[in-house]
This record gives C-alpha cells, structure tokens and sequence, in this order.
C-alpha cells in the first residue's frame, strides 16, 4: 500500500539511508549526519517538497513502514518521470510488496498524470531488481556506467502498460 510521506517515516528512513547494504543496493553514499540532522532536513522537505519529485511510503496491509517508492526528475516537457523504490526492512524482501509497489505506483502516474514513459536505473548486478521490474512490464534499454557502478536502464510507456 502506497501513502503520502510523514514525519513518523524519519526514524525508519534514517536507518534504511545509515545502513551500508542498502546503500551499496542503492548505489548512494551511506548518509554520515546525526539523527537530529536528519529530522530537520526531513522535516523541512515534507514542507517544501520540489514539484519535480512525489515520494510514498510503503506500507503492509496492517500499516507498517517497510519502504519507500517515488516518481521524480519529473519533466513535463519530456513526458517521462523516473521512478525509485527501496523496501527497507529486509523481513519484506522477496514477498511482493515491491512488485506490488512498482505496479501501484505506476498506475498512479498513468492514472493521475499526463505522463507516457516512466524509467529507471538499477544496478546491473541486483538481479532480483531487474526481475522485479520485468515482471512490472519493464523492459531493459541500454547499460550505462557512472561513478563505478554499472546500471541496466528500463522503461515502459503508458500504451504498453497493463495493469
């Protein structure tokens, strides 16, 4: 289940963005700043958040916390969005619920917007990644190498989407 961004997510965000295999997952630098850092930092984007990005939560049926999914580098213009999701608490890898996030998500973009191509990037060796985002009707594009990481680039279009 996808909802809005609160400031009860901080403490769990923290954790997910100071732990080093998620990071590495992720391919972004171990956050290194203070809890209270953190809180007023986060505090301030549920405030001011860029029209260019829209961040979820997402949560189990029964409401916790186990991840995060979002749309952004958002371009108008361009028509095409690119979309992120981490589950964060490892007890919820390999049930769904990032599948059952992706495909939300992206029927919520082709629903609520005018966009028609949502991609992203993950890194070439998260295989359960890739998968996951196949099985969402993404399809690979092209291989890109930046800042050492090697990443598969995926997309789909809103005339091919299924939902």
């Amino acid at each position: 289940m996808l909802r809005e961004k609160r400031l009860a997510d901080a403490r769990d965000d923290y954790a997910w963005e100071t732990d080093p295999e998620l990071a590495q997952l992720d391919a972004a630098p171990i956050l290194d700043i203070t809890f209270p850092q953190f809180l007023s930092e986060y505090a301030s984007q549920l405030r001011h958040f860029p029209l260019t990005s829209r961040r979820f939560a997402v949560d189990t049926l029964d409401g916790k916390h186990i991840g995060n999914c979002s749309y952004h580098n958002i371009s108008e213009t361009n028509g095409e969005a690119e979309l992120g999701i981490m589950i964060g608490n490892r007890d919820y890898w390999d049930k769904g619920y990032g599948t059952d996030a992706v495909t939300t998500l992206v029927n919520y973009v082709f629903r609520q917007t005018d966009l028609n191509r949502i991609y992203l990037k993950t890194l070439e060796s998260n295989t359960r990644a890739q998968k996951c985002f196949q099985k969402c009707g993404f399809t690979p594009y092209e291989h890109l190498a930046k800042d050492g990481y090697s990443f598969v680039l995926m997309e789909t279009y809103r005339n091919q989407w299924q939902e």
